[in-house]
């Protein structure tokens, strides 16, 4: 066989391999806001959804990286939980801590570095194993996730402003939430771009009864109801439900701490059993295994789930 022929089978070898590696992600298919309010909105007839807490974490695979996001979408539909921090030059980045230590081969506060400097350094996986992966910017970030996942911004220390430019900028309103602690942070967003969708705190009456008022609309919010499976959470249901907002629980800092597999499966499949429409788990992979039979297949939302 001459040398171009052995060359051109390599790349077509290469091309099916990466062909039959994509087939197997799962992605989130949105056009437009309307297709993000939809997707979360309650209608009593919704499939559970799975949200990766910084993306997930997995043995070689860092928190808030893209490698995390791609290895959990073979798995799973998801969208994820991110966290955006901002660089001495005011780059956002992905990165959960203040600091550097933890997560990468960096020392000391992150905002102390450029992000030129920052790109001397490797993320590590929740081990502390040191990965090649470097850390994102959020620009790279929406426009990877850009037809696959959904993004949900928690606020740090950047701006709303600059939040808000930045998904305006990367014409992103299809696919990018914001994490909002109070109405006034839901408010501000609304005058940037009424078509804005929240993850947005409501753990008690009180909290619900401050988003009632000041007029944030329900459908275009889901709710943080807490971390834990009580008594309470069945009236945060039926008054969020009502308004057509979906409820969702985090494992993440409370039943991902379990130390087995068998305990944490039992926990997720009780928030499931809970009433909850959403949950969110450092280990999103485990996660969908073990409430596989609650996630319908037949609900209407069906459409916006699919493969690529």
């Amino acid at each position: 066989m001459k040398k171009i022929d052995l060359i051109l089978s390599a790349i077509l070898l290469l091309s099916a391999c990466y062909v039959k590696a994509q087939g197997n992600s799962n992605v989130l298919k949105l056009k437009s806001a309307k297709d993000l309010h939809a997707f979360f909105k309650f209608t009593g007839n919704d499939r559970l959804l799975i949200a990766g807490h910084r993306g997930g974490m997995v043995t070689g695979f860092p928190e808030n990286s893209i490698a995390t996001f791609e290895n959990t979408l073979k798995y799973t539909p998801a969208f994820f939980e991110i966290d955006p921090r901002l660089t001495k030059d005011s780059v956002m980045v992905l990165m959960h801590d203040a600091t550097l230590d933890r997560t990468t081969t960096g020392k000391g506060k992150l905002s102390d570095y450029t992000y030129a400097e920052l790109k001397n350094f490797r993320l590590k996986d929740a081990d502390g194993n040191v990965t090649d992966f470097p850390i994102p910017t959020l620009s790279e970030v929406i426009e990877w996730a850009r037809g696959k996942t959904i993004l949900n911004l928690d606020h740090k220390d950047v701006p709303l402003k600059m939040t808000a430019a930045l998904i305006r900028k990367h014409r992103a309103e299809a696919f990018v939430m914001k994490t909002v602690h109070s109405p006034d942070e839901a408010l501000y967003y609304l005058t940037e771009n009424k078509a804005s969708m929240f993850s947005a705190f409501i753990r008690s009456k009180k909290e619900f009864d401050e988003y009632e008022k000041a007029g944030v609309p329900f459908t275009q919010l889901i709710a943080y109801i807490g971390p834990l499976v009580k008594p309470g959470n069945q009236e945060l249901y039926g008054l969020l439900n009502k308004k057509g907002a979906m409820c969702m629980i985090s494992a993440a800092s409370s039943y991902d701490k379990l130390k087995s597999a068998g305990e944490r499966k039992a926990a997720y499949r009780s928030i499931a059993k809970d009433g909850a429409s959403i949950i969110e788990s450092d280990y999103p992979i485990e996660l969908a295994e073990a409430v596989q039979e609650f996630i319908k297949k037949d609900s209407p939302k069906q459409r916006f789930f699919g493969k690529k």
